[in-house]
């Protein structure tokens, strides 16, 4: 049974229903803000570590799989709409009571496509994150094929992990009392522990004018309910409820009116900011998060054009990356895998490094140490720049007995105890990979650096 092929002229991987054997994975982000999206807008986000700074949560072995962490729905609000016709739907492809008519995901380089048809609507979506951003773009495009006006309702939702992914899911007797959130001009903010600990925020933004909105996420599902069909999707409508405590969420509400043949778009903005420790609220003295630093950019990537150059932007990035090798051969196999998909997948793994998928849950590794070092020996022809940073992060986590630790986290760039030193190989990588890169770059300097050795105290458990 065929699910999807390679289409080598856009550089895209191609699937053509949804219930693939597992979920089919993309990788969006290339420097520090890092996204997992499946085949039907599944996966997590996360800044820099997938622990430590986890935007949105993502339930491992669940049942359904793969229920996060893009949630889109489509209700069809015409008084006079056929009692057989759906009421809503979900277009990315689950988890939704009805089927789609038509289904179709792209995977790109860096980005990831879906288009999809039911009840007479077309929809297109495309998630990215920009260059130089924390943040992901949600683009989407409806289109009318009916024959006649559709009076339509988009909800968008996402679900708040409280930052540190394996307490968030573990330590219930604390964190069903933090959550925090505030909502201004049509924007929600996560919060959580910025008031007592923290400088960093999230937040999700929506063009147009929504007609409301959910933080709470039992107001939105409603009790004893899921994903599939929430509570306020089926009545039309949100509550503006504000989180206090339980589970936060952040979900828009935008009426679209469609006259027939016509199209209309909306855009989202799931992000990451910090504040200096010293300038956290505005006005200074009040518990008010200071926005003004993050309001323009939420202002300029929610106009079409910007998003649009954003992207092209990524595509030529892509295009640069890729040219560091090119190669010409009689199998149009070997021409795809080395001229496309290896370099790729060589930038993923060094962003992760194995620490980030649907089978290591972020939660508890970080970054390899041996695992680190064997990615450096592909990217360097690729990223160069990196690399070299790459390599003074892993020297840094050494312990002066010339050993290293097995892991550590990308966040702080500390070693990681969960299970400790000693093994053999680790730092013998560490070497390889430092010759490789003086071999392809002719960068001796790297030699001369001086990084210290990690102590003991301070490594996290």
């Amino acid at each position: 049974m065929r699910y999807g092929h390679f289409d080598d002229e856009r550089r895209e991987y191609v699937i053509t229903r949804p219930d693939t054997p597992l979920p089919w994975i993309n990788y969006l982000g290339t420097e520090d803000y890092l996204a997992l999206i499946s085949n039907t807008a599944g996966g997590y986000s996360f800044y820099r570590d997938a622990r430590l700074r986890r935007l949105t949560r993502f339930r491992y072995n669940n049942v359904p799989a793969d229920q996060g962490s893009r949630f889109l729905y489509l209700r069809d609000d015409d008084p006079d709409r056929p009692p057989q016709a759906p009421l809503l739907w979900r277009p990315t492809g689950q988890p939704s009571p009805e089927p789609l008519e038509s289904y179709e995901c792209r995977h790109g380089l860096g980005y990831t496509r879906l288009r999809t048809s039911h009840a007479g609507i077309e929809t297109d979506l495309r998630f990215f994150v920009p260059l130089g951003e924390t943040l992901e773009i949600w683009q989407i495009r409806l289109t009318n094929h009916r024959k006649r006006p559709a009076r339509l309702s988009l909800f968008a939702a996402v679900e708040f992990c409280l930052w540190d992914a394996w307490d968030d899911a573990t330590n219930y007797q604390r964190n069903l009392s933090l959550a925090e959130v505030e909502v201004e001009d049509g924007v929600i903010y996560h919060k959580t522990e910025y008031r007592e600990r923290r400088n960093h925020f999230a937040y999700f933004a929506c063009s147009g004018t929504p007609a409301g909105y959910d933080t709470q996420r039992s107001a939105f599902l409603g009790d004893y309910r899921g994903w599939e069909a929430p509570r306020a999707v089926q009545a039309g409508r949100l509550s503006n409820s504000i989180a206090h405590g339980w589970e936060p969420i952040g979900a828009h509400h935008l009426p679209m009116e469609l006259e027939a043949g016509a199209s209309a778009e909306a855009i989202l903005l799931l992000g990451y900011a910090e504040n200096p420790a010293a300038s956290k609220f505005e006005p200074p003295g009040s518990q008010t998060l200071d926005k003004r630093n993050i309001r323009p950019t939420i202002r300029r990537l929610l106009d079409p054009e910007a998003v649009e150059r954003s992207f092209g932007e990524l595509v030529a990035a892509w295009n640069e990356t890729r040219s560091a090798l090119q190669v010409e051969t009689p199998d149009p196999h070997t021409n795809r895998i080395v001229n496309i998909w290896n370099p790729y997948q060589l930038n993923v793994t060094f962003n992760v490094a194995r620490s980030a998928s649907y089978f290591d849950t972020g939660i508890g590794r970080g970054i390899g140490f041996r695992d680190a070092s064997q990615d450096l020996l592909g990217s360097l022809l690729f990223i160069p720049d990196r690399a070299r940073q790459r390599l003074l992060d892993l020297a840094a986590t050494q312990l002066p007995d010339g050993g290293a630790y097995h892991q550590y986290q990308p966040l702080t760039k500390r070693g990681n105890n969960d299970i400790g030193s000693g093994f053999n190989d680790d730092p013998l990588w560490l070497v390889l990979a430092t010759a490789a890169y003086v071999k392809e770059t002719g960068d001796f300097g790297i030699l001369d650096e001086r990084v210290p050795f990690e102590i003991k105290e301070n490594i996290t458990g």
